[in-house]
């Protein structure tokens, strides 16, 4: 019987498997790396190891590492999560050789289905229906084709090719990703299904001999290939659903399969079912299964682990539907590029449960108020899962939970996943791959522009109530009061699209007389004369506006300078700007800057080049992607401060394109 559990894994993976332990009574054992030291998982366990290093390649990834820290600790069993060495059967071979409980699948297991060749030809031979695959450039036949890592998954490396024009610098581009996130840079070729839909299945195998299947995700809604909302039951025949039942358990029989893993398959348009990979883990997205078959997963790991039979060997009913989302730390107005800083508030109502199998809404989180969120590790700050008894019921929880969260001090997707979820063809099960791709109005904030006035003028009364508060003098003058009234207030901030400036005037008792707001804020919102806005509430953190005759509150978050307004229609960050602002040193004209900080991994171009608009100039690794940096206009390449190989933090000046060569 287990009774000390390491934990290979960081944050709230960590915090998953640490939920469950507490239940059990099994004590939990973390490690961490420098940048992890206080990371909320830390806190949850009961021994904490430190491995030296900030990356994933310095710390978690170190086999010799976590060994040495299990035995510092006294651990009797590891967990290896669900990510960094959950695949790697050398990291399951090296903690059975060391006398400890492996809670996964075996070596030898993980080995046949770490090799994505390798498995596709064990599971034909098994009778899983296939898609052409190929290893080789030249030997493809026929396009689209998708361009995949061998190793790992995530859609790390992935590659969509439309023609035979783009493959050679797809392949190229899929190997550099996948050495950075897996260690192994080789990589296949298949063909790419249009408007397909991504489906797996569960499976669970016990030393006994049993494999069962849990039921269908559908994670079809995806971006760059990684999946941001996930469902289960998924929406399918029922003749569907049996065929991919077979085949998952077939595929789990065919290497001897114990413990949790995912066989993935790609639904073709036809109705066609092709296997794509078999995760040899449990899943980011196992919550769903587990609020439809109210079955804790990793209970069920460690019970397996101990060598229990499974209290099951049929496929449970489901009972009701459960919708998953993944929050990212992702910058909307930079292209969902990973967004860093530190997370100020992290709330979000109505939470029934936390990591373990929950009706109602259930956060698994990685993240709490002050948390940063930093460069060594990808986006994902959360997973947010509804459970209703419909499929409907689920959708309308969650994209409210999430509609009313304060997520304050890092840009999120978010306003994304709402805006998904509140799709007519959501709603209607109708959605593939190819959403995102049809779909561009999803990617419009929730906030519309003619309400961001109204959050500009929330903001500046409860900066001015907040001034008055702390007015060591005179406070019981009502905020804003002059001896010449018909003077306005003016409250400058950056925002969405630029600076908005606001001027409002108080009477003599306080109330609102006239307000407006600059010419870019004004431009942005719809034509018309101001609506009447009376004052109801104004307090540092709380403002209610009766809008022409409609009451709305908002929430107003201030830290230093930034200030966070949580509305009825949408939220926004603006940052208010100093009075009298001090002199800044001026950027070059065509200067590119790191959105980011990260590495720059190879420069593609040299200076007195002459480019033209969309050319590619640099490649820019952070958070484990790679993000290219194209030149914005035609022009001649003037400077380029960095040298591949350097690391820069955000702003650095990256490259600098002019009309002319300076030389």
């Amino acid at each position: 019987m287990i009774r000390k559990l390491l934990v290979a894994n960081r944050g709230e993976i960590a915090r998953r498997i640490f939920a469950t332990c507490r239940a059990l009574g099994v004590t939990t054992v973390a490690v961490h790396s420098d940048a992890d030291a206080d990371a909320p998982f830390m806190a949850e366990a009961d021994l904490a190891v430190r491995l030296p290093g900030n990356t994933p390649a310095e710390t978690y990834l170190r086999i010799d590492l976590v060994l040495d820290a299990a035995r510092r600790a006294g651990a009797d069993a590891v967990h290896p999560g669900y990510g960094f060495l959950a695949e790697n059967a050398d990291f399951a071979a090296a903690v059975t050789d060391a006398g400890l409980t492996w809670v996964g699948p075996p070596a030898k297991a993980i080995a046949a289905m770490g090799d994505k060749m390798a498995a596709k030809a064990l599971l034909a031979d098994a009778g899983v229906p296939m898609l052409p695959t190929w290893t080789e450039a030249d030997q493809v036949t026929g396009f689209p084709v998708l361009v995949k890592a061998a190793a790992g998954g995530g859609g790390r490396g992935m590659r969509v090719v439309r023609d035979a024009a783009g493959l050679a610098e797809a392949v190229a581009g899929a190997r550099r990703e996948a050495a950075a996130a897996f260690g192994d840079g080789t990589v296949f070729i298949e063909r790419y299904v249009e408007r397909g839909r991504h489906v797996e299945v569960q499976i669970f195998g016990d030393t006994h001999g049993t494999v069962v299947a849990l039921g269908v995700r559908d994670c079809s809604i995806q971006r760059r290939h990684q999946k941001i909302v996930e469902e289960a039951p998924g929406v399918l025949p029922p003749e569907v659903r049996e065929r991919l039942h077979e085949a998952a358990v077939a595929a789990g029989r065919a290497v001897d399969y114990v413990g949790a893993g995912t066989v993935e398959f790609l639904l073709a348009p036809d109705g066609e079912v092709h296997f794509l990979e078999m995760n040899t883990r449990l899943q980011v997205e196992h919550p769903v299964t587990e609020a439809v078959t109210g079955w804790d997963l990793v209970r069920l790991q460690l019970l397996v682990a101990e060598g229990e039979p499974l209290p099951l060997t049929a496929t449970p009913p489901a009972d009701g539907h459960a919708i998953e989302v993944r929050l990212c730390a992702e910058d909307p107005a930079q292209g969902f590029r990973p967004a860093t800083g530190t997370l100020h508030r992290f709330t979000i109502p109505g939470v029934a449960g936390e990591f373990t199998p929950t009706k109602g809404l259930r956060l698994d989180s990685g993240v709490v108020d002050g948390s940063a969120v930093s460069v060594h590790y990808d986006s994902m700050l959360a997973k947010l899962v509804a459970w209703a008894p419909t499929r409907a019921e689920a959708a309308r929880a969650l994209a409210g939970a999430l509609a009313r969260a304060e997520l304050h001090g890092v840009a999120t997707n978010r306003d994304l996943l709402v805006r998904v979820l509140r799709s007519r063809e959501f709603g209607a099960a109708e959605a593939d791959t190819s959403f995102l791709e049809r779909h561009e109005e999803v990617f419009a904030p929730l906030l519309a522009a003619d309400q961001l006035p109204l959050v500009a003028l929330a903001a500046a009364l409860a900066g001015a109530a907040g001034r008055r508060a702390a007015a060591p003098v005179l406070a019981g003058l009502p905020s804003g009061w002059r001896n010449v009234p018909a003077f306005p207030q003016v409250t400058r901030f950056a925002g969405p699209g630029g600076e908005i400036e606001v001027r409002y005037r108080l009477d003599r008792t306080g109330t609102l007389a006239d307000w407006s707001v600059s010419p870019a804020a004004a431009s942005a919102a719809q034509h018309g004369p101001a609506p009447d806005v009376v004052v109801v509430e104004a307090a540092p953190d709380r403002v209610v506006l009766d809008v022409d005759g409609t009451r709305r509150a908002f929430r107003v978050h201030r830290v230093g300078s930034e200030v966070f307004v949580d509305g009825p229609d949408g939220a926004a960050s603006l940052t208010e700007q100093p009075r009298f602002p001090l002199p800044t040193a001026e950027l070059a004209a065509g200067s590119l800057l790191a959105p980011l900080p990260g590495a720059v991994t190879r420069v593609h171009v040299e200076v007195g080049q002459r480019v033209t608009a969309g050319d590619l100039l640099l490649t820019l690794e952070a958070m484990k992607l790679e993000h290219p940096v194209l030149a914005p206009t035609d022009g001649v390449v003037a400077e380029l401060p960095v040298p591949a190989g350097g690391q820069v933090d955000t702003g650095a000046v990256l490259a600098v394109v002019t009309e002319e060569d300076p030389r």
